[in-house]
């Protein structure tokens, strides 16, 4: 997989999101028994599993992709079945990632012979990466979610363990936004293929892993000292906002005061 500059959870639109919480698969089915219990005679058959589609058929999508592709980003189709094209990954990361301190950015010789920088010293720093910003990806058929993220974190040179991430898929539904996990094994090329080439039709998102549990033992100290850090100073924040907000309401409560009793100002 080179770097230019199926699905495990539940939906969840940008209207119910709050501080970018997402509902899981247990949430929402714990939401849909307390307004439903389902009957204990309804019984559903198990679901059969996809058919993977015939070389012919990968061929007529390809085909198909390309000819609406308008920025010269085709898919490329093997002889054994297996093609490779393009995707763009939106980055969407709240929190500080950890990068080696002092490092300087990878060079194409490193690229080349495959040299990772960050293994050349143990001295690290954290600082946040630019929000919303978009990485081009080339990869193959077979490249799953799991080697996109860790392809991510290679060209930013981040050290912080992959299974803090996750990708997600946005997509667009009657007029909103909906966002779903994928798996680590799911392979987005393929997502892609299906999809087409219009990013408004569906776009990949890479964000914390929100598990609804912490594992702050994946954390290392200096990690969990600076989450600390940035908590208080939140928390600060937080407490000016709301002593404006009150001063304000007393500030105009005590001119209406002196409004009723005829005082001057």
């Amino acid at each position: 997989m080179t770097v230019d500059s199926i699905m495990s959870s539940g939906y969840c639109s940008l209207e119910e999101e709050l501080e970018d919480c997402f509902f899981t698969a247990k949430t929402t089915f714990f939401r849909n028994v307390q307004s439903k219990r389902p009957s204990k005679n309804d019984c559903k058959p198990p679901e059969e599993p996809p058919r993977p589609p015939t070389l012919q058929e990968i061929k007529q999508k390809i085909e198909s992709y390309n000819a609406r592709e308008k920025d010269c980003l085709g898919m490329k189709l093997s002889e054994d079945g297996s093609y490779t094209g393009f995707i763009k990954v939106h980055l969407k990361l709240r929190r500080p990632v950890t990068v080696p301190a002092g490092i300087r950015p990878q060079s194409i010789y490193d690229a080349i012979k495959d040299v990772d920088p960050a293994a050349t010293t143990d001295k690290r720093t954290s600082f946040y990466l630019p929000l919303d910003a978009v990485k081009q990806l080339h990869i193959s058929s077979s490249t799953t979610v799991s080697e996109v993220i860790q392809g991510l974190l290679k060209k930013f040179m981040v050290v912080d363990n992959p299974q803090k991430f996750a990708l997600f898929k946005r997509m667009h539904k009657d007029g909103q936004v909906l966002f779903q996990k994928l798996s680590i094994a799911d392979c987005p090329l393929y997502l892609r293929l299906l999809a087409g080439p219009d990013t408004d039709v569906l776009s990949f998102v890479l964000k914390e892993n929100e598990t609804g549990e912490v594992e702050w033992d994946a954390f290392s100290i200096p990690e969990l000292q600076n989450f600390l850090t940035i908590l208080e100073k939140e928390e600060q924040d937080k407490v000016q906002q709301v002593q404006k907000k009150y001063n304000k309401f007393r500030q105009k409560l005590e001119e209406a005061l002196r409004k009723s009793q005829g005082k001057p100002a």
